[in-house]
């Protein structure tokens, strides 16, 4: 399996977005991309909640949605979307941090919606409530790509490896992170948290990020991380998209799963225990 990920640094505006991310699908696919991954909120990243609830649309009136099915199956390829912001029908008006992955033919395999919101006080001048604007998920996905297991995850969860150890016993070979990672917090633990989950749980690690800094209509300006990264069971770091936007491409060996799990069969040593 050859994957792609796509690196991006969107705007608050879906209509500017989309026609960036569709370039990049289409770059990825030309270099013989059978699988092709984008970061967190494809559609927009933004912190004004009016902002977004004029501009976030439902599942089933989304044009971002719509567009990379078409594109997905125009290509035949995969396509894992990192997140969109999605409105529901939750009476507290809460939007979705939804990741979808789309078949060949264009159709929705699996949805994901992000259980860990990230609510944290990186500084005295930096915080974030993502609860404010989005619900959280309830439901862990495990799927499967051209055959393979995949567990579905988002950015935040990185921090919670239960998740995880649950999809890799659960038979994941492949696990995505699609990210728009702060970069503070980026710098001091991005790489060494993706690492630490495919080694312990002997699976590839796929992760598309956000990068940059993100134009928004009033409120301060996100700052992310980038450093899209691929990293193997073993723990080697694959390949890593830098700090600009653009496709990174990796060859995945499944057959490597296989080869570190006979080496470290942790996935079926876990033990029950008391306290504390």
């Amino acid at each position: 399996m050859k994957a792609a990920l796509v690196q991006l640094s969107v705007t608050d505006d879906p209509a500017v977005n989309l026609p960036v991310t569709l370039g990049f699908i289409r770059e990825a696919a030309g270099a013989g991309a059978d699988f092709v991954l984008t970061p967190e909120c494809t559609n927009l990243l933004s912190s004004n909640r009016a902002h977004q609830n004029a501009v976030l649309r439902h599942e089933e009136d989304d044009l971002t949605l719509a567009a990379l099915r078409t594109e997905a199956e125009a290509l035949g390829i995969w396509l894992l979307i990192g997140s969109l912001g999605l409105k529901t029908h939750d009476a507290d008006g809460r939007f979705a941090n939804r990741s979808f992955l789309i078949g060949p033919q264009g159709q929705i395999v699996a949805r994901y919606d992000k259980i860990h919101m990230f609510d944290v006080d990186v500084s005295e001048t930096e915080r974030y409530r993502e609860s404010e604007a989005y619900r959280p998920g309830t439901r862990a996905v495990l799927t499967e790509v051209a055959g393979t297991p995949l567990g579905m995850a988002i950015c935040y969860d990185l921090r919670f490896p239960h998740l995880f150890r649950k999809l890799a016993q659960g038979g994941a070979q492949i696990l995505t992170l699609p990210a728009a990672f702060n970069d503070t917090t980026g710098a001091a633990h991005w790489e060494s948290l993706i690492r630490a989950r495919a080694i312990e749980n002997t699976c590839f690690m796929l992760a598309p990020a956000q990068c940059g800094t993100h134009a928004a209509h009033g409120g301060r300006p996100r700052r992310t991380w980038g450093h899209s990264l691929a990293v193997a069971p073993w723990g080697e770091v694959l390949t890593d998209g830098g700090t600009e936007p653009g496709v990174t491409l990796v060859e995945i060996d499944l057959a490597r799963v296989a080869q570190a799990r006979v080496r470290v069969p942790s996935l079926a040593h876990d033990r029950d225990f008391e306290g504390p």
